[in-house]
């Protein structure tokens, strides 16, 4: 049994009964068996196959047994034949065309499949005398068929209309265009050039035949080496079927030429070449008079043959063009011929001039357009393998939307057409390989193929016919094997059927987890199989037992948990949501919830976020879970905090009131290391930076316990930072963790932050930067906007480039923005406010300083001192000095409910600007010295010495 994208065609009788009224019995059986036999010939002719008859109906299919790349082409013709042959046959009937994917191979029916349906029903809904086709038909033969719209139809199960088109004419295939760049290739543009002057040159033909998979460029090379010689040109192209094909191309070739051979015996075996005479002409014949015709010619002007696939062409063909090659002389003549590597498997020696490899990865980006960017950009260069057509034909599906690769319908006819043309047995093992993915290994098939003695020998064929090529094993003592393209990876993939699939992945699966112990990342991999088993029995509604959900569950979790205590959140959400979509209905997996929260928080989704803890309060309840009940509920403040910040942290500070101890009866260390790492948010809104590190490390201790590597190393560093730790006892502990071989860009921007306090100013800009670079590849929208906000806007502050400052703080805020946060944001707009001051652009200052009060909370400490101290500031060099006063008591006032040392000591520093703006010089001088105090206490060494040149200069200025 197999899937397989078909073309299905019905074509009924009208008016049958009538006809039966009026027509003697014997003679209706007769006409309707001719009807019948001239149908079925037509569609046998266009390499159909009838299915059956069904009344007075043909049910015809296109791709089966065997599948080709036109096949919607085929059908769209024979339906064409089919109509025109009605009137001659005395008889009205209608006909509908559909193309889709169905199951064949069953022992019931040769074809099942929605696309049957609908071809059926197309048929129904078709006038008398007229063809009707699909929209996926259509798609696959737009440049050969001229149609007309018809109002979309009310088709019987179907639940919207079904667009439908009427058929016109089938018109002759288009001449291919080529209208993207021409890249690479010079090497084998050079050997063509090269072939082309000898034969000029040396007045003699030359034989060169470009090879190459469909869409490698072959035509395109050959129109490049047209359009840069003197030559005369004459083309033909072998047909994939049909009758009289045999000298198809050579008749193409010398209508064009239009000469008039000069030896009588050489024309009258052309004329009858040509149909101008019925003479009976041997094949020897025909090849020796077409040479003498081309030399004819060649000899008045140079000349180039173009044969185009002569992988299809007859064996009379190619005995030809091998003949004019060996035997032409005296005349500039050179025969270009095009072929897919299916030559060399009926033909092994072929001479082949040129074989095109596969575009490098510079070419393939010359040939995608800037539009296209990002992770887009990269998986269409993945999946095309260095193919322009298959680039070209990616990047017009992917329409505006620019979000996902949508292959082509006339890639997947021309993939599954080459799988077709395969030995059973070759494919067998190459759909095993596809099982692994587009590397696989020699093991991997064994083990997915137990019954095939010949694993070796298969793989050696489908290199050799360029499907597959050897590869770096990712699994010691194994062969490594790697699809040439990805897009033949799922072609094979797709054509097994989802019942095959789920039981190969589930047994691959476990033989992954035999012989692949030490990959990196076991846990993806086995999830993904054993998630796919899953997902496809759940599709065919068949029994999943728990223990294949489960383990599937587990281990996309276990790879969820690692991606996040490595900090790529984008990741972990990804596989945290493939890992909730197996928890059963009723169940709540709280582990795996709590952790998808959180990496929806950082990773910049909030709302999306909010939705999912609302959700799951609700099952909770619902489940009687209390437990749960309040970890969703905990997560719901700490997400509002940065959606809805006003009164959120006195709410949730509220909730882990009642939370803490239950589930410190419970004994729950998931909820408890959540409700801890909440608390420290609460801490971090309140300014209680002792608090924050406190509160992580409790968490910490109790994520140990539960089994997960949650550290919360940065959230701890960020206590000590702004709290009252020193600055060598922070860098004291962070070297504890480095000793400990913890790689965490969240320790680098606190390292960072302290190296510039002291003075070290080269050292933390480079460290600063790695982690802006580490943090924009990661993807994770909040961490980026965190990174490039506050962090790094005090690390120019204190290096003294508040442009620079300026400039990271813009970008921030735009990211804060995109994604709705407010709580971080209000922070990062304040900070931008005191560079903007600092550039003594005033006017932007308050306008930012405005900004950070509209977007803070009211209870966020460092927010609420922030634009306090901005304010004053502008006012003060406004002259109304009493406001600015007011204001920066005021910032002083909260920041002494707080123990963060910097911040507070920025506080008086502030307010001592505003006294020496009102030229209060003892009161200002008494400012700077608390700022000094706290500056030195934390060991601030730039901000110290910068107060200490301010403290010199008013006392020299009081003298």
């Amino acid at each position: 049994m197999q899937r397989k994208t078909v073309t299905v065609l019905f074509c009924d009788v009208t008016g049958s009964t009538a006809l039966g009224e009026s027509v003697d019995p014997e003679a209706l059986r007769g006409l309707l068996a001719r009807y019948f036999e001239r149908m079925k010939a037509i569609v046998e002719r266009h390499g159909g196959s009838v299915e059956k008859f069904i009344g007075d109906a043909v049910m015809a299919v296109f791709g089966v047994p065997v599948a080709h790349e036109d096949d919607a082409l085929r059908a769209v013709r024979a339906a064409a034949e089919m109509r025109d042959a009605l009137p001659e046959l005395d008889v009205q009937a209608r006909i509908g065309i559909n193309t889709g994917e169905v199951v064949t191979g069953t022992e019931e029916r040769l074809a099942t499949g929605d696309a049957v349906n609908v071809a059926a029903r197309l048929e129904q809904a078709a006038p008398p005398g007229e063809v009707l086709l699909g929209a996926p038909t259509l798609a696959l033969v737009r440049a050969a068929v001229e149609v007309e719209d018809v109002e979309p139809l009310a088709l019987k199960g179907k639940a919207e209309p079904v667009a439908a088109y009427r058929l016109l004419r089938v018109q002759e295939a288009p001449e291919r265009l080529h209208e993207t760049p021409f890249v690479g290739r010079k090497r084998e543009l050079d050997l063509l050039r090269e072939a082309w002057e000898r034969s000029v040159d040396e007045r003699r033909c030359e034989l060169v035949t470009v090879v190459a998979d469909a869409g490698a460029g072959k035509s395109r090379l050959i129109a490049e080496l047209l359009g840069r010689v003197d030559a005369a040109v004459v083309r033909g192209r072998c047909l994939p079927y049909g009758d009289g094909i045999t000298y198809w191309p050579v008749v193409e070739a010398l209508k064009q030429l239009d000469v008039a051979p000069a030896d009588e015996a050489v024309a009258a075996a052309i004329g009858s070449l040509l149909g101008a005479s019925e003479v009976p002409v041997s094949a020897e014949e025909i090849a020796w008079a077409v040479r003498k015709t081309f030399e004819q010619a060649a000899a008045e002007r140079p000349l180039i043959v173009v044969f185009d696939d002569i992988h299809w062409g007859e064996e009379t063909f190619l005995d030809l063009i091998e003949h004019v090659a060996l035997l032409s002389g005296g005349a500039p003549l050179l025969l270009a011929c095009m072929a897919r590597p299916e030559l060399l498997e009926r033909r092994p020696q072929w001479p082949v001039g040129l074989r095109l490899e596969p575009l490098g990865a510079d070419e393939v980006d010359e040939l995608l357009p800037p539009t296209i960017g990002g992770e887009l950009r990269e998986r269409i260069a993945r999946a095309a393998g260095g193919n322009p057509l298959f680039i070209t034909e990616m990047v017009a599906m992917t329409g505006d939307a620019q979000q996902q690769i949508e292959v082509p319908p006339t890639l997947r006819a021309l993939l599954a057409a080459r799988l077709d043309q395969l030995d059973p047995p070759e494919r067998g093992v190459l759909e095993r390989g596809a099982i692994e993915g587009e590397v696989f290994h020699r093991g991997a098939v064994q083990a997915l193929a137990p019954e095939e003695t010949q694993v070796t020998p298969r793989l050696a064929a489908l290199v050799r016919k360029e499907l597959i090529r050897p590869d770096r094993p990712q699994l010691p003592g194994e062969d490594g094997f790697r699809f040439r393209h990805l897009l033949i990876r799922d072609a094979a993939y797709d054509a097994l059927p989802k019942a095959t699939r789920a039981e190969l992945h589930e047994r691959l699966a476990l033989w992954l987890e035999q012989h692949g112990p030490e990959l990196v990342e076991l846990d993806e991999i086995l999830g993904y199989h054993l998630e796919q088993a899953v997902r496809y029995r759940r599709e065919l509604e068949q029994f999943v037992g728990d223990g294949l959900a489960a383990a599937a569950r587990e281990r996309l979790t276990a790879a969820g948990v690692r991606a996040r205590a490595r900090h790529d959140d984008t990741a972990a959400v990804r596989l945290f949501e493939r890992a909730a979509s197996l928890v059963l209905p009723g169940q709540i997996d709280l582990a795996l919830e709590t952790d998808l929260l959180d990496a929806l928080f950082w990773s910049g989704k909030l709302n999306e976020g909010l939705d999912a803890a609302r959700s799951l309060a609700e099952r909770a309840i619902a489940a009687g879970d209390r437990t749960a009940e309040l970890c969703a509920r905990i997560k719901q403040g700490y997400l509002r905090q940065s959606l809805e910040p006003e009164g959120a942290t006195d709410d949730l500070a509220a909730l882990l009131d009642e939370a803490l101890p239950h589930f410190e009866r419970d004994r729950n260390d998931v909820a408890l290391y959540s409700a801890y790492a909440a608390l420290g948010q609460v801490m971090n809104i309140r300014a209680r930076m002792d608090g924050v590190r406190d509160a992580f490390e409790r968490a910490a201790a109790h994520a140990k316990r539960a089994g997960r590597p949650y550290e919360w190393l940065g959230w701890r560093a960020t206590g000590r930072y702004y709290g009252t730790t020193t600055s060598s006892d922070l860098l004291a502990w962070l070297d504890e963790q480095a000793a400990r071989g913890i790689l965490d860009h969240r320790l680098d921007v606190r390292r960072a932050l302290v190296l510039v306090m002291l003075g070290r100013f080269d050292e933390g800009r480079s460290l600063m930067t790695r982690v802006r670079t580490n943090s924009a590849e990661r993807g994770g929208a909040l961490e980026l906007a965190n990174t490039l906000g506050q962090d790094s806007m005090d690390l120019e502050l204190l290096a003294g480039d508040p442009a620079a400052a300026a400039a990271f703080g813009r970008e921030a805020m735009s990211i804060y923005d995109e994604i709705g946060e407010r709580s971080f944001a209000s922070t990062a707009a304040g900070v931008l406010a005191q560079a903007l001051y600092e550039l003594e652009r005033l006017d932007e200052a308050e306008e930012w300083a405005s900004r950070a009060d509209e977007l803070g909370a009211s209870d966020d400490a460092i927010t609420q001192m922030l634009w306090r101290q901005v304010r004053a500031k502008v006012l003060a060099r406004r002259g109304e000095h009493a406001e600015a006063e007011r204001l920066a008591r005021d910032a002083l006032a909260i920041g002494g409910e707080t123990d963060m040392l910097n911040p507070l000591a920025d506080t008086y520093a502030d307010l001592g600007e505003v006294f020496a703006l009102a030229s209060r010089a003892d009161e200002a001088a008494a400012a700077f010295a608390e700022a000094l105090a706290r500056y030195e206490r934390k060991e601030n060494l730039v901000m110290a010495e910068r107060t200490r040149a301010r403290l010199v200069k008013l006392q020299a200025t009081a003298q």
